[in-house]
């Protein structure tokens, strides 16, 4: 049992068994366990050895590794450890000075900032100064051409204001003397109506008188004629007419008075 465990430590595989082989390489182990074999040889020849013995030698020697690889397991653990920790303190001591570097950093920034607002601040107040002094200079300059206009306005509004009072001054002049010549056209216009007027009835007058000397002209020269338009007699009887006019009339009248009397008779 013995043998078997120390042959499947070596690295050989039995013929009736199919066990896995170590992970490590069998040449390597074959030539590890030959220099620790040479090297007991040269304590100790092993060849006079009896088999519990040889296995008792090789259960040491493998005690002996497996010691000597724990030791190793072990000073690579610390020296990890010691890695890790130096490598933390490392990176601590790193992480240490990039925060105090950034705080100085950030210190000198909000310093350089303070610096630039303080800066920019005066420069605003220089600013506010220059503006406040340009808009007052503006104002005044403003205010003098608002009074030189507002005088030129007043000026030109009196100007207008005397030569309207003028222009009105003679505009009732002008029209006091048309209404006087309208006046006297009126007059003279009434009075050329007055004087058309009376010419007009005087000439009607001469036309009437006209008119009745005709009437009587022709009332004349009819009753100086006979009804087959002969004159009556050789000399032109002036008033013939009238006498004709005045017989006839009273002829009318005697013949009005024959009616009604005629009338009443028949009843």
């Amino acid at each position: 049992m013995a043998e078997k465990n120390f042959l499947s430590w070596v690295g050989f595989k039995s013929e009736d068994e199919n066990k896995a082989a170590p992970t490590q390489n069998a040449l390597e182990r074959i030539r590890e366990l030959e220099s620790q074999l040479n090297d007991l040889r040269s304590r100790r020849d092993i060849t006079g050895l009896s088999r519990e013995e040889f296995e008792i030698l090789a259960t040491e020697t493998a005690m002996s590794m497996i010691k000597s690889a724990q030791q190793r397991e072990a000073k690579a653990n610390s020296a990890a450890q010691k890695l890790i920790s130096e490598t933390s303190r490392n990176t601590k001591e790193k992480l240490e000075a990039a925060e105090a570097k950034a705080k100085s950093i950030l210190s000198s920034a909000e310093s350089r900032g303070r610096k630039y607002i303080a800066a920019a601040e005066n420069d605003a107040a220089d600013l506010v100064l220059v503006a406040e002094r340009e808009a007052e200079e503006v104002l005044n300059q403003s205010a003098r051409d608002a009074s030189q206009i507002t005088s030129a306005a007043k000026r030109d509004a009196q100007r207008l204001v005397t030569d309207a009072a003028k222009n009105i001054l003679d505009y009732r002049s002008w029209l006091s003397s048309a209404i006087s010549e309208a006046e006297r056209l009126h007059r003279a216009q009434n009075s050329s109506l007055n004087a058309a007027e009376q010419a007009i009835q005087e000439s009607r007058q001469k036309l009437r008188h006209a008119f009745d000397r005709l009437s009587q002209l022709q009332a004349d020269i009819n009753a100086n004629l006979d009804g087959e338009s002969k004159p009556t007699g050789k000399v032109f009887v002036a008033g013939a007419g009238k006498k004709a006019a005045q017989a006839a009339a009273r002829k009318q009248k005697a013949a009005n008075r024959k009616k009604p009397a005629s009338k009443k008779k028949s009843k």
